[in-house]
């Protein structure tokens, strides 16, 4: 699925000091892209994923996917849009200490028509035969295994990454940058990955650079390397 913005602003006035963390942005992303998208610290990276995977709102402006304009939508609509056709993974795994590996990967599918069985997405992240373990008897990178897993079960079209591999060690962040290369390539994925390590980027079909709330460089990759093959930062 594609994913267009247009003239895309988000404000935030909580506080006394106003927050312009998105400042008219246009982007489109094609259909099937691996998108890496860099920023340090408050650039407008993670903002940019949560108004475009519709867990936040925009101040102005239009989102649209594929043929929805999910700026138009209720929150009744969005969520249900939300739960069928897009993937989460984030930094934290959010996996519920007192369910098992399978019963954690069955919450993502809860309220979905179309789904995996969850032993099937538990054999494409690597963990077969894991579902009866549970999270504290897991690894950082098993328990992020499991996570992808929950996301994947309901088949999503777009799978949005916000700093997936920002808890873990270089070998382990690396296996999962290699499943997420490989989940997107055989299930013919969108993906937008959300990342303040450079060296991820080389990963990328495209790389989209942000700072203080506005696209500073959009390019396409020309020398993709394998996640093996980065330098990690």
């Amino acid at each position: 699925m594609s994913i267009a913005l247009s003239s895309v602003w988000k404000v935030f006035t909580e506080t006394k000091v106003k927050v312009e963390a998105l400042k008219g942005v246009d982007l489109r992303i094609e259909s099937g892209e691996f998108v890496v998208v860099l920023g340090p610290s408050g650039s407008g990276k993670s903002t940019l994923l949560n108004v475009t995977g519709g867990l936040d709102g925009v101040t102005e402006g239009e989102i649209r996917i594929a043929d929805d304009v999910i700026t138009a939508m209720s929150e009744k609509e969005l969520m249900r849009f939300r739960r069928n056709r897009l993937g989460f993974v984030f930094q934290q795994y959010h996996l519920l200490s007192t369910l098992n590996v399978g019963e954690n990967v069955e919450t993502g599918a809860y309220g979905v028509k179309d789904s995996y069985p969850y032993s099937e997405v538990l054999r494409m992240v690597g963990l077969d035969g894991y579902e009866k373990k549970y999270p504290f008897e897991l690894s950082g990178g098993e328990q992020q295994r499991v996570s992808i897993a929950r996301a994947l079960v309901k088949k999503p079209k777009i799978l949005f990454c916000d700093e997936p591999t920002g808890a873990l060690d270089e070998k382990t962040g690396k296996a999962i940058l290699s499943l997420l290369k490989k989940l997107h390539e055989e299930l013919s994925m969108t993906v937008v990955l959300v990342t303040h390590n450079a060296s991820i980027a080389q990963i990328a079909d495209r790389i989209i650079r942000m700072n203080s709330g506005y696209i500073v460089e959009d390019q396409r990759n020309e020398q993709k390397v394998s996640p093996d093959e980065i330098a990690w930062h």
